[in-house]
Formats: C-alpha cells, sequence, structure tokens
C-alpha cells in the first residue's frame, strides 16, 4: 500500500493539473477589424442651374457650393456630400484658343495627379468619351490617398475642366470604397451630362 500512494497522489495532482487546464470558455481570439456600414441614397440626379460656362446633372444627395479657397477663380465649385463628408472639387480654366495654356492645364492636371504617387499602391489613366462626344482623362487613384479619384476634359479650344474627389476624413480608402464608388458613379454621369454654355 505505500507504493501505491505516490502513484496515487501523483495521478491526482496529474488529472487535476489537465482540468485545471481545460475549461468551457473559448480561448481568446481577437476579432477581425470591420468598417462601419454606409447606407448609400439612391443615385437620383439634378441639373446645375447655377450661371457658369458649364452645365451637368449632379447627385440630388448633394449640395453645390462656391470654392472659397483664397486662390479660387470665378467658376470653380465644390460638390459637396454632407452625408459623406466629400467634396467634387471642379476648377473651371477658359482656354481662349492657346494651345499652350491648353497644354499647361493638361500638364498641371498630371501634376496634380502625380503628386499621390508617394502613397498611391497604383494609378491608372483612362479615356473616356462621353455620351456627348467629349473627351475625358480619367485617374483612378488606389491607396490611402487625399483624393482616389479625378479627370479633365476640355473641347481643347475653349473650356477646361478638371474635377477630384476629397474626403474630409483620414484617408482609409478601403472602408470609404462605397462611397468612393458612389461618387465615381456620380462623376461619370456629370461627365456624361456635361455641356459647354
Amino acid at each position: 500500500m505505500q507504493n501505491r500512494f505516490p502513484l496515487i497522489t501523483l495521478l491526482v495532482l496529474f488529472s487535476s493539473f489537465l482540468f485545471s487546464c481545460g475549461n468551457d470558455q473559448q480561448a481568446y481570439v481577437p476579432r477581425p477589424k470591420g468598417f462601419n456600414r454606409i447606407d448609400l441614397p439612391a443615385q437620383t440626379y439634378q441639373k446645375l442651374t447655377e450661371k457658369h460656362p458649364y452645365t451637368f446633372e449632379y447627385s440630388k444627395a448633394a449640395r453645390i457650393m462656391p470654392d472659397t479657397f483664397a486662390l479660387a477663380q470665378k467658376d470653380w465649385i465644390y460638390i459637396y456630400y454632407p452625408r459623406f463628408k466629400a467634396n467634387i472639387q471642379l476648377t473651371y480654366k477658359d482656354i481662349n484658343n492657346d494651345p499652350k495654356r491648353l497644354q499647361d492645364y493638361i500638364n498641371d492636371s498630371f501634376k496634380l495627379t502625380g503628386k499621390h504617387q508617394v502613397r498611391a499602391s497604383s494609378i491608372q489613366a483612362q479615356k473616356l468619351v462621353t455620351t456627348n462626344a467629349l473627351t475625358a482623362m480619367i485617374f483612378k487613384i488606389e491607396g490611402d490617398v487625399p483624393s482616389p479619384y479625378q479627370f479633365y476634359t476640355t473641347d481643347s479650344t475653349k473650356h477646361f475642366l478638371r474635377g477630384a474627389i476629397y474626403f474630409s476624413t483620414a484617408t482609409k480608402n478601403d472602408s470609404l470604397a462605397p462611397v468612393v464608388n458612389f461618387i465615381q458613379k456620380d462623376m461619370v454621369h456629370l461627365l456624361n451630362t456635361l455641356q459647354w454654355r
């Protein structure tokens, strides 16, 4: 019996150790990162009524606001989306039939897009021919950049219009992807309904 006592004691201690290590609670597993759900409004449009050298249709979820930047010119505007705290900044330039001026504006557009190369994972440039037979250059910029979508369009003689999306929140474009896609569709609709005055 004396030989059994250390064996029984050892078995009891080992069993209690095993039972103390396992319980009914699950092991801690961190939650995967998630983002808030964003409910998007219906994409319905209205005509721009303000007097500018251009007109187009823009989202009913947005408001037209003047560009208040110190260097802003007369026909520069914001299409503001209050629900998303986002803007489409539109900058208009008159070319006055000057090919050098046109080339300068185009170069400026490429430079402004190129400034995102530091944080961009890719920049895709695509030519778009609109339903109004205008040609636009669209830039889709991926990564955590301040402006994920930009464009410019011109009639090559008189009008030049550049647009860019900007968010007033931190640029986490993975979480903003539904909003960016929503506003991209609005920008393409803007281009397809754009008319010069």
